[in-house]
């Protein structure tokens, strides 16, 4: 039955309704599992495995990197050999059920998707072969219908939006207007923006949203939130922003507009702050499942897997360019600095 309304969802979702929610974590069965997937001795054996990412950006491009690098670890562990592809679906549905459907049709052991939509359309696809899906990335897999599947699991990027909001009133307490930037097609957003809105209605503290779905409209939207007066923007772990920050966070930084994010890569890309889960941990972490997955099955493995974040990470250059003192996040956590890199 769950599998059935999974279907249905997922159905949905490509027609362009994608709707989200978290779930309890439960045990998976190995029912429908193959041969490869059995535990023992398993040097000299080949497994092949397709990395899909849901786009191009520092942040899914990071986390292909960190899985491609620990399966060429585990394999060189382990004495086997694990043959890779990473391809993008370039934020296309129609191109990410294309990569999926040719992953099964090559008979990969197992299928690691990164980001919400990729992860979603992978399972449709896997749903009759029951072939592994790993996902990479997933902020909230309850909501995106992803938990209670036998053969899905993966890695949780969740954001703790209370902690990066107190950050931001840590750094200025006067914060007046905050601007919030997302895309509504983005589902990692949903329940971030929703925490965020409750927090600043908690503090009385007005706020304003840009959404957007193209760079260009990012670009436009962040312009609307320098003309609006705000004081600070925030963004999640939204991979439609992401993949334009390079575009918008010299704007911010010359109005003096602190840009906080949810996601270090954003940070690496010009944005001033946040604090999250390291991309290159997670992908790591998302591998090892993925090898578990295909060597000992699935059974016993939980719905997800909640990667912590606790790193502050502050872009100093655009601190510089807006005089800001970071020393304010030194009794929050451990605050690690980086600079702006173009890619």
């Amino acid at each position: 039955m769950k599998n059935n309304m999974v279907t249905k969802f997922l159905t949905l979702a490509l027609a362009g309704a994608m709707t989200l929610s978290l779930a309890a974590c439960g045990s998976k069965s190995d029912e429908g599992s193959n041969d490869a997937q059995q535990g023992g001795d398993e040097s000299g054996k080949t497994y092949k495995v397709a990395i899909i990412k849901q786009l191009d950006h520092a942040s899914l491009d990071e986390i292909a990197n960190a899985v491609a690098a620990e399966l060429d670890k585990i394999a060189a562990d382990n004495g086997v050999t694990i043959e890779y592809d990473i391809t993008s679906g370039q934020n296309d549905q129609t191109t990410l059920k294309q990569l999926s459907d040719q992953a099964i049709a090559d008979q990969v052991d197992a299928i690691i998707p990164i980001a919400t939509t990729a992860a979603q359309i992978a399972a449709l696809s896997a749903e009759d072969t029951k072939t592994p899906v790993v996902y990479a990335a997933v902020s909230d897999p309850e909501a995106a219908s992803l938990t209670g599947i036998d053969y899905v699991t993966g890695t949780s990027d969740a954001l703790n939006t209370g902690f990066i909001m107190d950050m931001m009133f840590t750094q200025n307490p006067d914060v007046a207007k905050v601007g919030l930037l997302y895309s509504l097609s983005e589902p990692n957003s949903t329940k971030p923006i929703a925490d965020a809105k409750a927090y600043l209605d908690a503090k009385g503290i007005a706020y304003v949203e840009q959404t957007a779905n193209t760079n260009d409209e990012v670009v436009a939207a962040a312009s609307a939130l320098i003309a609006d007066g705000v004081d600070a923007v925030f963004t999640p772990t939204d991979n439609v922003i992401m993949a334009a920050e390079l575009a918008i966070y010299e704007d911010l930084a010359k109005a003096g507009i602190p840009h906080y994010t949810g996601a270090d890569s954003f940070v690496r890309n010009g944005a001033y702050a946040t604090c999250g889960v390291n991309y290159t941990d997670l992908g790591a972490k998302t591998a090892d499942l993925a090898y578990s997955a295909i060597t000992d099955g699935m059974d016993g493995m939980e719905d997800y897997y909640l990667i912590d974040g606790g790193i502050i990470t502050v872009n100093t250059d655009t601190a510089a360019a807006m005089s800001l003192d970071y020393s304010c996040f030194d009794s929050m956590g451990t605050v690690v600095e980086v600079t702006t890199t173009k890619d």
